[in-house]
């Protein structure tokens, strides 16, 4: 029994550390404004693996590998938003993903999933607004001008960002997830 845990544990690691590296080359590779008044704001899919990953695993298992990702990313290919950005994205996505994989963890079905990707969404950006502590800091601005671009720029890029990354999440998940779990 004892080895049979491990060698779930060691899946479950391995998978882990898969969807780590492809959430950083997906920020790597694809990323680009969606909203055009406020093109510093760039759409990237690297929150998908950290989504799946909390479907599989848990909420707990995505939460850890959000704080890795967002660590290796803001040294690494985002090393131009700092500290800063790494809080924020740990923030953001840490809250989603707490919500949807503890919503998805309850009752594994697609209706479960389509709900638990939404009210991730929506958390994932009420934390965003909320992180405007950091916003200015961050953007290097007055906190009158982050206000100014909130309604016409900040909710709405946050809500398409998060609604495409789980709408992909909802058609990739299925299909992907008897690899990591060995069925």
């Amino acid at each position: 029994m004892e080895q049979k845990n491990r060698r779930i544990s060691t899946r479950q690691l391995v998978s882990m550390a898969m969807l780590g590296a492809i959430s950083i080359v997906l920020v790597a590779v694809i990323h680009f404004p969606l909203i055009p008044a406020a093109a510093f704001l760039e759409y990237d899919p690297a929150d998908i693996p950290i989504l799946i990953c909390a479907f599989a695993y848990g909420p707990l298992a995505g939460l850890l590998l959000t704080v890795v990702v967002c660590f290796i990313q803001g040294f690494t290919v985002s090393a131009q938003s700092g500290i800063i950005g790494i809080v924020m994205h740990i923030f953001a996505t840490g809250c989603c993903v707490l919500v949807t994989g503890s919503i998805y963890k309850r009752n594994k079905t697609r209706k479960t999933a389509v709900i638990a990707l939404i009210l991730g969404a929506l958390v994932q950006t009420a934390a965003m607004v909320m992180n405007m502590i950091f916003t200015p800091l961050f953007m290097g601005a007055p906190l009158e001008t982050v206000l100014a671009l909130m309604i016409p720029a900040i909710i709405p890029f946050n809500v398409l960002k998060a609604g495409i990354n789980g709408v992909i999440t909802f058609f990739l998940y299925k299909s992907i997830s008897h690899l990591m779990k060995g069925n």
